[in-house]
């Protein structure tokens, strides 16, 4: 069944597969269900590979495997089930390891004064163990593909303003959905086009890094809008002769050239200050 799926959970089971030196059967009927798993059928009998709620939309009773899957779950691995008809026949543990630097990467974007939600399919189990090991508090767990931008919607009707990260194809409608869509640079290409930004590393820290350069450049513009208007505040009213009557002082041309010129020499060094920010640690 996985065979004819391109999801990168049917890539690592075809993997474990052969490492196994398992042979695929001829199957026919082949059918994807985004969320949930892939149906299909061999010998007249109708098989079944995917989560715990596509087993119970179909009636597979999972009671013998509850343990296994608790513990899988406990270990971080998301517990996927092949059945044929209504019964189960096994019990598949998968993990998708951490980065390294995730941890770190949540910490800093903490430290920009963000608050962290993880938003994912997996079981709660299995989130809140991975949830656990980069630092993140505020977990949505079980959230099917369609839901996502429902979920990221949910948090704009609160007020909140929402920063999307995302790589697959089930991450899209929620990257077009939030107030900025933040694709990972080795993620789908739909994805990618459906954010608003594409980082070229697959890391957490180039979110965090785009971020603090964004709010830099924004620091900047107000810091030069604010020097521009008490410039001009004062630059202007001498220009055009307040001080003449009660001081005498009239502004000569070749000054008023110089001001003009330091004018915009001290807004570009205040912009070249930019280029001092540390943006990856």
């Amino acid at each position: 069944m996985e065979a004819g799926s391109g999801h990168p959970i049917a890539s690592a089971i075809m993997n474990a597969a052969s490492a196994g030196e398992l042979s695929p059967e001829p199957v026919t009927g082949f059918l994807a269900i985004p969320g949930h798993g892939v149906q299909d059928e061999l010998d007249g009998h109708t098989l079944r590979l995917g989560n715990a709620v596509f087993m119970q939309d179909n009636r597979v009773d999972l009671s013998s495997l509850s343990t296994g899957a608790e513990a899988m779950g406990e270990r971080g691995e998301t517990p996927v089930y092949p059945a044929r008809d209504e019964q189960p026949v096994g019990l598949i543990g998968i993990a998708d390891p951490v980065r390294d630097d995730s941890r770190a990467a949540v910490a800093r974007l903490r430290e920009l004064g963000l608050r962290i939600v993880m938003l994912t399919g997996d079981n709660e189990i299995t989130a809140e163990h991975v949830a656990s090991q980069v630092g993140i508090d505020h977990l949505i767990a079980g959230v099917l593909p369609r839901d996502k931008n429902e979920r990221v919607a949910a948090l704009q009707a609160k007020g909140r303003v929402v920063a999307m990260v995302g790589d697959g194809i089930n991450d899209a409608p929620a990257l077009a959905q939030a107030d900025v869509g933040i694709a990972i640079g080795s993620g789908t290409d739909v994805a990618i086009e459906s954010a608003d930004i594409a980082l070229m590393r697959s890391s957490l820290h180039g979110a965090a890094a785009t971020i603090a350069l964004f709010r830099a450049a924004l620091r900047n513009i107000w810091q030069n809008l604010f020097g521009a208007f008490v410039y001009n505040s004062l630059g202007i009213p001498v220009a055009a002769g307040v001080l003449y009557p009660h001081f005498g002082i009239l502004l000569s041309p070749v000054v008023a050239a110089a001001a003009m010129s330091m004018s915009s020499v001290t807004v570009v060094s205040n912009v070249l200050r930019s280029r001092g920010i540390r943006l990856y640690k």
